[in-house]
Protein backbone atom coordinates (compact mmCIF):
# COMPACT_ATOMS: atom_id res chain seq x y z
CA UNK A 1 0.00 0.00 0.00
CA UNK A 2 1.36 3.49 -0.75
CA UNK A 3 1.85 5.50 2.02
CA UNK A 4 1.73 9.32 2.67
CA UNK A 5 5.15 9.98 1.90
CA UNK A 6 4.84 8.60 -1.27
CA UNK A 7 1.57 10.28 -2.54
CA UNK A 8 3.49 13.25 -1.79
CA UNK A 9 6.30 12.38 -3.72
CA UNK A 10 4.36 11.25 -6.58
CA UNK A 11 2.81 14.23 -6.89
CA UNK A 12 5.52 17.17 -6.42
CA UNK A 13 7.17 14.69 -8.94
CA UNK A 14 4.47 15.17 -11.24
CA UNK A 15 3.84 19.24 -10.70
CA UNK A 16 7.58 19.77 -12.23
CA UNK A 17 8.38 21.68 -9.55
CA UNK A 18 11.79 21.93 -8.50
CA UNK A 19 12.45 20.23 -5.00
CA UNK A 20 14.67 23.39 -4.41
CA UNK A 21 12.23 25.63 -4.94
CA UNK A 22 9.42 23.51 -2.79
CA UNK A 23 12.05 23.20 0.05
CA UNK A 24 12.39 26.77 -0.19
CA UNK A 25 9.22 27.66 0.69
CA UNK A 26 8.62 26.21 3.37
CA UNK A 27 11.46 26.58 5.08
CA UNK A 28 13.29 23.71 4.63
CA UNK A 29 16.14 21.63 2.78
CA UNK A 30 16.09 19.54 -0.07
CA UNK A 31 17.56 16.38 2.35
CA UNK A 32 14.17 17.20 4.51
CA UNK A 33 11.94 16.50 1.45
CA UNK A 34 13.83 13.56 0.62
CA UNK A 35 13.39 12.22 4.62
CA UNK A 36 9.30 13.34 3.92
CA UNK A 37 9.55 11.05 0.98
CA UNK A 38 9.87 8.04 3.15
CA UNK A 39 7.06 8.95 6.03
CA UNK A 40 4.35 6.78 5.83
CA UNK A 41 3.02 8.47 8.83
CA UNK A 42 3.66 12.18 7.51
CA UNK A 43 1.45 14.69 9.56
CA UNK A 44 -1.97 15.78 7.76
CA UNK A 45 -0.77 19.27 8.60
CA UNK A 46 2.51 18.70 6.04
CA UNK A 47 0.23 17.57 3.54
CA UNK A 48 -2.08 20.48 3.67
CA UNK A 49 1.33 22.45 3.33
CA UNK A 50 2.31 20.62 0.49
CA UNK A 51 -1.18 20.86 -1.03
CA UNK A 52 -1.02 24.88 -0.92
CA UNK A 53 2.47 24.94 -2.01
CA UNK A 54 1.43 22.62 -4.97
CA UNK A 55 -2.48 23.73 -5.37
CA UNK A 56 -3.34 20.18 -5.04
CA UNK A 57 -5.93 18.68 -3.23
CA UNK A 58 -4.67 16.01 -1.63
CA UNK A 59 -8.34 14.06 -0.21
CA UNK A 60 -8.94 11.95 -2.86
CA UNK A 61 -5.57 9.88 -2.02
CA UNK A 62 -5.40 10.51 1.50
CA UNK A 63 -9.26 10.64 3.14
CA UNK A 64 -8.34 11.97 6.55
CA UNK A 65 -7.94 15.09 4.78
CA UNK A 66 -11.33 15.56 3.48
CA UNK A 67 -12.12 15.69 7.67
CA UNK A 68 -10.34 18.93 7.61
CA UNK A 69 -10.70 22.26 6.95
CA UNK A 70 -8.75 24.05 4.23
CA UNK A 71 -8.28 27.67 2.52
CA UNK A 72 -5.95 28.25 -0.19
CA UNK A 73 -4.77 31.94 -0.09
CA UNK A 74 -6.79 32.98 -3.42
CA UNK A 75 -4.26 35.60 -3.56
CA UNK A 76 -1.87 33.34 -4.31
CA UNK A 77 -0.65 32.91 -8.48
CA UNK A 78 -0.32 29.45 -9.94
CA UNK A 79 3.64 28.58 -9.87
CA UNK A 80 5.20 29.79 -13.03
CA UNK A 81 2.69 32.57 -14.04
CA UNK A 82 3.73 36.39 -13.93
CA UNK A 83 1.91 37.78 -11.38
CA UNK A 84 1.07 40.99 -13.42
CA UNK A 85 0.14 39.28 -16.51
CA UNK A 86 -1.76 36.74 -14.03
CA UNK A 87 -4.17 40.12 -12.30
CA UNK A 88 -4.53 41.92 -15.24
CA UNK A 89 -5.86 38.91 -17.51
CA UNK A 90 -8.17 38.60 -14.54
CA UNK A 91 -9.10 41.70 -14.15
CA UNK A 92 -10.13 41.67 -17.53
CA UNK A 93 -12.29 38.78 -17.64
CA UNK A 94 -13.87 40.12 -14.47
CA UNK A 95 -14.55 43.46 -16.22
CA UNK A 96 -15.99 41.67 -19.47
CA UNK A 97 -18.57 39.79 -17.41
CA UNK A 98 -19.21 43.10 -15.28
CA UNK A 99 -20.22 44.33 -18.51
CA UNK A 100 -22.41 42.34 -20.33
CA UNK A 101 -24.21 42.02 -17.01
CA UNK A 102 -24.64 45.58 -17.21
CA UNK A 103 -25.78 45.17 -20.83
CA UNK A 104 -28.09 42.72 -19.68
CA UNK A 105 -29.74 44.54 -17.33
CA UNK A 106 -30.24 47.68 -19.43
CA UNK A 107 -32.34 45.01 -22.05
CA UNK A 108 -34.16 43.90 -19.30
CA UNK A 109 -35.32 47.60 -18.12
Amino acid sequence: MVHRGEIVERVIRDSGIPLTKIANKMGKSRRWIYNVFEMPDLSLDLVLEFGKILHYDFSDEIPQIANRTTILNDMEVPYGVNKAEYWKTKYYSLLEEYNELLKKDSKDK
